[in-house]
C-alpha cells in the first residue's frame, strides 16, 4: 500500500480558499525561492483579517503566486496591488487576475524595495502583506521605506513572514497583534498606531 504524500504546492497552483472565487486554483510559475503561503497558515490568516478584508486596498509585497493578494480579492477587497521581481511569476499573477475577470488587480514587475522609495500619487493601504525571500536581509528595509515613504496609514494591518531563526527590526510604532510559528517561519500580523 501506498503512502500518500502531504499536501504540497509542488504540483504548480494555489488555492483560493474562501469568498467569491473559493476553490478555484491558479497556477503558479515555478520560480527559485518561491513558496506560497500554505493553506494552513493562510487560513489562520485570513481568520485574523476576517473583519478587515472587505473593501481594502491591498498591498502584496514580494506577491510571488500572488496567493494573498488574490484571497483578498477573493473576499472583496476594494483592489489589490501585487508587486514581483520575477518576469515569469509576474506575467503569470496578471495571467491569473485574467482569469478571474478581476480590472482591480495591478501588478508591478518591480523590485519591491525599488518601488517602495517613490509614493508619487501619495497611496495608502490598509491592509500590507511582506513574506520576503528567505536569508536575504529583504524585510527590514522593506518596513523602512513603507513607513518613510508614507504608504501606511494609522490602522494599517500588516502582516509579516519570515525564517523563525532571524528577528528583523520592525518599527515601534507597530503594535504586534497576532503571532503564529508554523514549522520554520514565523507569522505576526501589526497595526500601525
Amino acid at each position: 500500500m501506498r503512502k500518500k504524500k502531504p499536501q504540497t504546492h509542488s504540483n504548480g497552483h494555489i488555492r483560493i480558499i474562501s469568498g467569491k472565487f473559493k476553490g478555484r486554483k491558479l497556477p503558479v510559475k515555478d520560480v527559485e525561492g518561491l513558496r506560497p503561503t500554505t493553506d494552513r497558515v493562510k487560513e489562520t490568516l485570513f481568520n485574523w483579517l476576517m473583519a478587515d478584508i472587505r473593501d481594502a486596498s491591498v498591498l502584496d509585497c514580494f506577491a510571488g503566486s500572488g496567493n494573498l493578494g488574490f484571497e483578498c480579492l477573493s473576499r472583496f477587497a476594494q483592489d489589490a496591488t501585487f508587486i514581483e521581481l520575477d518576469r515569469g511569476a509576474a506575467a503569470q499573477i496578471k495571467s491569473n487576475a485574467a482569469t478571474l475577470g478581476l480590472d482591480n488587480a495591478v501588478v508591478f514587475n518591480a523590485s519591491a524595495l525599488e518601488y517602495l522609495k517613490n509614493n508619487q500619487n501619495n497611496q495608502t493601504f490598509d491592509v500590507v502583506f511582506l513574506d520576503p525571500p528567505f536569508r536575504k536581509d529583504l524585510l527590514s528595509p522593506c518596513c523602512d521605506l513603507l513607513e518613510q515613504h508614507q504608504w501606511l496609514h494609522e490602522n494599517t494591518l500588516i502582516y509579516v513572514e519570515f525564517e523563525k531563526e532571524s528577528a528583523p527590526e520592525l518599527p515601534d510604532n507597530w503594535q504586534l497583534l497576532k503571532e503564529k510559528q508554523a514549522g520554520q517561519v514565523t507569522c505576526m500580523l501589526f497595526i500601525r498606531s
